[in-house]
């Protein structure tokens, strides 16, 4: 298994060392545009591998997709991250180019690649990658759900004072802080549901408090969350490379599916070693499918600043 990740920054070098910690990748190659960048995040985590106990190899290259080649798998962290008071909306102008060029170049050099996409806005960034690469839909996954779904089990077990091993939870609908759906009404603790330990009040504040973990987070950091984000992409790229068949929210390709098409959005999907293996189709309440319209109208609305970068 050879993984790429683009984009050396606290995102990408997370998902690096989360790699190469759970130990199933043969290779990875770290690419940044700032020279010399990667080949340094790459040295340095390579200098724990006695100390963690990995035999990844981490290599770095400074814009030089040709040591991608052959890849099973890239990760597209690239792009300007978020700072206090913006959206994920707002970094498309600049976050647009970058991730055409790279999705490009990486298809070039690995055709049967599967891209997951990290880059904000996560949804439009992972329609923008399938558009212009022309992958089929099964092999271009956007990371936020896995990311939301963490944050809203995370959440959930704060509020029932549990561990979060016990909690099962799921974030669908866009990656930004007004789409996306917690499924508050399927969450559970050891298949209880959380109705019988939080009042609906209670529930209501582990939803908006989701919705907004990542802008609360760039409050606290001054910039965008890189361990969850990195663990998040690490569990996927595992799924892919061990072929698990692992149920993950993703943002996939619609055809139909939830009554949308021609979107990349969060739903519920199998993922396995050709990536996307399944959607699911999960039962919504009346609720849950008015906020799933709603989030998709947000995520169209965003796309359609795309027009310029998908000629």
């Amino acid at each position: 298994m050879k993984v790429t990740i683009v984009g050396a920054g606290a995102v990408g070098a997370s998902c690096a060392e989360y790699i190469a910690i759970k130990n199933f990748a043969e290779e990875v190659v770290i690419v940044d545009i700032k020279e010399g960048f990667a080949e340094g995040k790459a040295m340095d985590l390579m200098q724990t591998s006695s100390l963690n106990g990995f035999d990844t190899t981490i290599v770095g290259s400074t814009n030089d997709y040709t040591v991608t080649a052959g890849s099973d798998v890239a990760v597209i962290t690239s792009g300007i991250p978020r700072k206090p008071g913006m959206t994920r909306e707002e970094l498309i102008g600049i976050n647009a180019g970058i991730v055409k060029e790279v999705s490009t170049n990486i298809v070039k050099h690995s055709p049967n690649v599967v891209l997951i996409v990290v880059s904000n806005p996560m949804d439009t960034m992972t329609y923008l990658a399938s558009k212009s690469t022309g992958l089929p839909k099964n092999r271009v996954i956007g990371m936020g759900g896995a990311l939301d779904s963490a944050r809203f089990k995370y959440r959930l077990a704060e509020a029932m004072g549990c561990p979060s091993s016990e909690v099962s939870g799921m974030v669908i609908g866009g990656h930004s802080d007004k789409g996306m759906v917690p499924l508050i009404e399927k969450a559970a603790r050891n298949s209880v549901s959380v109705s019988e330990f939080l009042s609906s009040e209670k529930q209501q504040e582990v939803v908006e408090a989701t919705k907004v973990g990542g802008a609360t987070l760039t409050k606290l950091l001054g910039t965008s969350a890189w361990y969850a984000p990195g663990a998040a992409v690490s569990e996927m790229v595992k799924a892919i490379a061990l072929d698990s068949k692992k149920m993950f929210p993703c943002s996939c390709l619609l055809d139909g599916e939830y009554g949308l098409k021609d979107i990349c959005i969060g739903v519920p999907a199998v993922i396995g070693r050709n990536g996307i293996e399944q959607i699911l189709e999960v039962e919504l309440s009346e609720a849950e499918k008015l906020k799933m319209v709603q989030s998709a109208e947000g995520v169209k609305a965003t796309n359609m600043l795309l027009d310029a970068q998908l000629v």
